[in-house]
């Protein structure tokens, strides 16, 4: 049997996540520090918040450093679904408020909902950009909605397992993939056409050979 989750049992649809990426930079480089970006307190994020961070921090740091010179991670995910009851407008719309205490209400968006102390996003660089990821980190505090704070460490398995491959490289094996597939193919539809000539039989893909034309008849 389906277990029943009773947060849900009256949401039709869950709103789509806007965080397009949890992974970016060069995974399979080892560096050297760690940044974390933590809460200091008790809050809700919206995934577009996370979004924005995330966005904005990406781009500085591909501009300054490379795609290959840093690598961040998401560390929290939005599973708190929003909720809104809508209230009308208008003149007379006071009598349309008042009602039930508490209503359900109708899912607007999802959030990430974040302790004390938690971690919300990590960056890996080299000592030598130290003092550029700490900039990056603090532009970012005018879009989220709780107080921030960046920890410096060398604890790199604190942030968890990271992606075995790069996007080229995944990128690369399917060109691979279809290479050897059209290859194996080729053969395969020569044999095809030359059996089918040998038969008298059309080749795939081509016009029918001419028939022998009959012999004279006797005298």
């Amino acid at each position: 049997m389906a277990i029943k989750v009773h947060k849900r049992n009256y949401i039709g649809a869950v709103p789509g996540v806007k965080i397009r990426q949890f992974n970016m930079g060069n995974p399979l480089k080892d560096f050297d520090y760690v940044l974390d970006l933590t809460s200091e307190e008790e809050m809700q994020v919206r995934d577009n918040a996370i979004e924005s961070v995330r966005t904005t921090v990406n781009r500085y740091l591909n501009r300054k450093l490379g795609k290959d010179g840093y690598y961040i991670k998401i560390r929290i995910y939005p599973f708190h679904i929003l909720r809104e009851n809508k209230q009308a407008q208008g003149a007379g719309a006071d009598r349309v408020t008042k009602g039930m205490a508490h209503p359900f209400g109708k899912p607007i968006g999802r959030a990430a909902r974040v302790s004390p102390g938690q971690v919300i996003l990590s960056l890996l660089v080299d000592s030598a950009n130290l003092d550029l990821g700490k900039l990056a980190l603090t532009r970012m505090k005018s879009k989220l909605p709780c107080k921030i704070s960046i920890k410096v460490h060398k604890d790199i398995k604190s942030i968890g397992t990271r992606p075995k491959k790069t996007k080229e490289e995944k990128v690369e094996e399917k060109a691979e993939e279809t290479t050897t597939e059209a290859a194996a193919a080729a053969p395969a539809a020569g044999k095809e056409d030359k059996a089918a000539a040998a038969g008298g039989k059309a080749p795939a893909g081509g016009k029918a050979a001419p028939a022998a034309k009959k012999d004279e008849k006797k005298k």
